[in-house]
């Protein structure tokens, strides 16, 4: 089984090693508790044919006050072994210290017109969070390409931004949303949902498809696409939707009309329980 390196040191001296001998390297950043989703894009990472570092980090930045930052899942030995199954080549576990070496109230980033809309908005200092480890994590590895998946859909978008402004040399690739036969996207918080929750639980897909049919039926009122998914959901009396929302699929701008020019992507977070989930779907190419 591969064996989780901690130091920044260490890390740092396998991927020099690897670009002297002419390898890329790419980039998975993780917060454990992996399942197919992530396996897919450390695969991804693999047909670069360079070196694949995966990072384990749950961030505690990216935790509001009330959030599951204590029982979010650890599960490092079964993280391990698929992470090798997967192709992976060094795993980074770094600790808090490592990665904040002045504490959590240190440097941090922002991304400005993506940090405070949607997942922004509900999580107040997410983003920041998000934007600051990445940031953190591309300094460390020096990746030529890093992974990331379209569930998290802002966040990649947000990422994407940090890249371009800050002129970050690293090539962002989004791999598709994997989901389970009825649809639910694959997330580690899928874990704490109980059977009749994450039966439940599809309804959020089952929405975004209805809403993606409709579009492609010629409805191009995006508030009467909003009301497609809110009136989805609510249909599952268990499930607390949190926003449903129809967006400019490049800038999150909400959007009055989907014209024809437009790439238009339904998002959605709702509560299943005390679960909070969120997934998207992109409406029009």
């Amino acid at each position: 089984m591969l064996e989780p390196v901690e130091s920044i040191k260490k890390l740092r001296a396998a991927v020099a090693a690897a670009r002297g001998s002419g390898r890329r390297v790419s980039f998975v950043p993780t917060m454990g508790a992996l399942h197919e989703g992530h396996t897919r894009l450390i695969e991804r990472c693999r047909a670069e044919a360079g070196l694949v570092v995966v990072s384990i980090f749950v961030n505690p930045t990216q935790f509001g006050p009330n959030e599951d930052l204590t029982r979010y899942p650890r599960t490092l030995l079964e993280d391990l072994r698929k992470c090798e199954a997967a192709g992976a080549d060094l795993v980074f576990v770094p600790t808090e210290a490592a990665i904040y070496p002045r504490g959590r109230s240190a440097t941090f980033v922002e991304v400005p017109g993506l940090s405070h809309v949607l997942e922004g908005a509900s999580r107040p200092d997410h983003f920041r969070g998000v934007a600051t480890v990445v940031l953190a994590l591309f300094e460390i590895v020096r990746p030529d390409l890093a992974v990331f998946g379209q569930k998290d859909y802002q966040q990649q978008l947000l990422i994407r931004r940090m890249i371009e402004d800050l002129h970050v040399p690293v090539e962002l690739v989004v791999v598709p949303t994997v989901r389970e036969p009825d649809g639910l996207a694959m997330s580690s918080r899928n874990r704490y949902l109980d059977p009749a929750q994450r039966k439940a639980a599809a309804v959020l897909f089952r929405a975004l498809r209805h809403a993606r049919d409709s579009v492609a039926d010629g409805e191009r009122d995006a508030n009467r696409v909003r009301q497609i998914l809110d009136r989805t959901i609510s249909l599952e009396l268990s499930v607390k939707l949190d926003y449903a929302e129809v967006a400019d699929a490049n800038s999150l701008e909400s959007l009055v009309v989907i014209e024809p020019e437009c790439r238009a992507v339904a998002l959605v977070a709702a509560w299943v329980g005390s679960t909070r989930l969120i997934d998207n779907l992109i409406l029009t190419e």
